[in-house]
């Protein structure tokens, strides 16, 4: 699938490794060719959680049906 510039999506997968779940929200900041994308994931309060190159099945639009909700990060760093 393409996605455009700035556009919000869910990913679909765990990443442990960057503290990130499953339907956490993120936006498309870079577009790699032919299949990857750089996505931003924000907390609440706007500042960013991570930035993370992935390949395009890895996220998923936004549906109609999503609801969105806030769940606590806790940095072990």
């Amino acid at each position: 699938m393409k996605y455009k510039l700035l556009e919000v999506v869910v990913l679909d997968r765990d990443l442990p490794d960057h503290g990130l779940r499953k339907d956490d929200l993120g936006t498309v900041v870079e577009l790699y060719a032919p299949d990857q994308v750089e996505v931003e994931f924000v907390n609440a309060a706007g500042h960013t959680e991570a930035l993370v190159t992935l390949g395009t099945d890895a996220i998923r639009p936004v549906s109609h049906h999503d609801l969105i909700a806030v769940r606590h990060v806790r940095r072990t760093a």
